[in-house]
C-alpha cells in the first residue's frame, strides 16, 4: 500500500509540448467563434484549462455557457490530438530517468495534478509514452482554482488507494508558482522545478520546500520525494 502519493503537473514539468497546445486552442477559437490570434497576451502557465477558457470568453465576448465551453472543449481535444506530431516537443531533463526510479518504490503513488482538460492531459502522457507512470489525478475541466484541483487530486488518490489522504501525504511538484500554492493551500510538501516558464529566482520568492533547477540527479531528486 503507498505510503506516500506524489502529484506531478505536467506542461513544464514533466514535458513541452513546443506550443501544440496553444495551437490546438488558437485553432478551435479562430474556426468556431471567428477569432485571429486570440492567445496575445493570455497567460497560461500555472492556469486551469477552463480558467483560460473562461478568460478568452470574457476577452472576446463569448457566452460562457455549458454548451459553448463544451464545444471549446471537444474541438479543442480533437485539435490536440491532430497537432501534437507536428510539434517539436519533448521530454523535460531526467524526467523519464525519475519516473522509471519513482514506480520502481511500492510505499509510492505516483499521479497527476495539472491544470489540463483530463483527456488532454492523457492524450499528451500518451504522445511521450509516460502514461503508464500514473494512476490517477486532479485536473483543469470544471474549476478555474488550482487549489481546487489539488484537493480533486487528494480525492482521487484515496479513491484509487482506498485509504484516507491528506496533504500530510502528499508531494506536489510543479514549475509554477501556483503549485506551490496549491500545495500550501492542502498542506502538502511543495517541490518547484524551474523547467518551464520561471527562473529558479523567480520560484524561490514562492518559498517552496524544495527548490530545483530540474531533475537530472534522479538519487537527489528521489531522496527530496521520499524524504
Amino acid at each position: 500500500m503507498p505510503v506516500r502519493f506524489v502529484f506531478f503537473d505536467i506542461d513544464g514539468t514533466l514535458l513541452s509540448t513546443g506550443g501544440a497546445g496553444q495551437k490546438a486552442m488558437e485553432q478551435t477559437l479562430i474556426s468556431h467563434f471567428g477569432l485571429q490570434v486570440p492567445f496575445d497576451g493570455v497567460l497560461t502557465a500555472g492556469r486551469t484549462d477552463r480558467g483560460i477558457t473562461d478568460e478568452l470568453f470574457q476577452r472576446f465576448g463569448i457566452e460562457n455557457s455549458p454548451e459553448n465551453r463544451e464545444v471549446f472543449r471537444q474541438t479543442y481535444l480533437s485539435n490536440l490530438m491532430k497537432v501534437l506530431p507536428d510539434f517539436a516537443g519533448t521530454l523535460l531533463p531526467g524526467v523519464q530517468e525519475l519516473l522509471h526510479h519513482l514506480s520502481a518504490d511500492s510505499g509510492l503513488l505516483l499521479s497527476l495534478l495539472t491544470g489540463n482538460y483530463t483527456d488532454g492531459a492523457w492524450a499528451k502522457l500518451r504522445h511521450f509514452r509516460i502514461d503508464h507512470f500514473f494512476r490517477c489525478g486532479g485536473f483543469g475541466d470544471d474549476t478555474p482554482d488550482r487549489n481546487d484541483v489539488a484537493r480533486l487530486a487528494l480525492t482521487a488518490a484515496a479513491s484509487y488507494s482506498m485509504r484516507v489522504v491528506t496533504g500530510r501525504d502528499a508531494v506536489i511538484i510543479g514549475d509554477t508558482p501556483a503549485d506551490v500554492q496549491c500545495a500550501r493551500a492542502v498542506g502538502a510538501t511543495a517541490v518547484a522545478v524551474a523547467t518551464g516558464a520561471y527562473s529558479v529566482d523567480e520560484l524561490a520568492e514562492c518559498r517552496p520546500d524544495f527548490l530545483l533547477e530540474d531533475f537530472q540527479d534522479t538519487q537527489f531528486v528521489s531522496s527530496l520525494i521520499c524524504c
